[in-house]
């Protein structure tokens, strides 16, 4: 079920910015092309992307794994016009499949016909889902075994100083944007157990990075 608060508030914020939302956002979304990179999906895998926005990351995975089936979900349908139009200019549309989906509440089956997927992330969203810890399980129960999540998105800006820190945030708040600071103690209680974790801190703490893997 789609929170449909959310949906609205999403819809509102991106109806027009989702024509510039790549080329301004490149500047300071870091660590997505990383994320990508550490995908390796398995030869004729499946990777899933929540919360997938324009379609930027989609189309970039798409291409840097051209055996792999893609899938994205948004809450968004402004997101989602962007996102479809991304993958129709790319030539992709017979191996991207799109989706109007909740990232806290979602089911592959119905969305896109399959069970369970390979690989999943979420880039740079958990810090605008309101139930993002919900978000995360579901990326979780998503996979197969021996599948992995991925995470990047805003840290909590430690080697860097006070006064970037302040403004970055005060600016983050203006698009409804939160850095969330349990996200380690989170991955580390309630995944560390039974699931292969890595956590990194990039570029002195700007961005965060998790993979929490499905144990086979």
């Amino acid at each position: 079920m789609t929170d449909s608060t959310h949906a609205h508030q999403m819809d509102a914020i991106y109806k027009i910015q989702r024509h510039f939302y790549d080329v301004t956002r490149k500047y300071f979304l870091l660590g997505r092309d990383r994320l990508i990179a550490r995908l390796q999906p398995p030869p004729g895998g499946t990777v899933l992307e929540i919360a997938c926005g324009t379609g930027r990351n989609l189309v970039a995975a798409a291409r840097a794994y051209p055996e792999a089936r893609c899938y994205g979900l948004d809450i968004s349908e402004e997101m989602l016009a962007s996102a479809r139009a991304a993958v129709a200019r790319a030539g992709l549309e017979d191996r991207v499949t799109l989706a109007l989906g909740d990232a806290a509440d979602f089911d592959l089956e119905a969305l896109f016909g399959v069970h369970a997927v390979d690989r999943a992330y979420i880039s740079y969203a958990i810090s605008m889902i309101p139930d993002w810890q919900t978000a995360i399980h579901q990326g979780i129960a998503a996979l197969t075994p021996g599948g992995r999540l991925h995470l990047v998105d805003f840290g909590q800006q430690e080697r860097l100083p006070r006064l970037f820190r302040a403004g970055l945030y005060a600016w983050l708040d203006r698009f409804h944007v939160a850095a969330r600071k349990e996200l380690p103690e989170l991955i580390d209680r309630l995944y560390r157990e039974g699931h292969a974790v890595e956590f990194e801190r990039l570029y002195g703490g700007y961005a965060w990075a998790a993979e929490v893997g499905k144990k086979r």
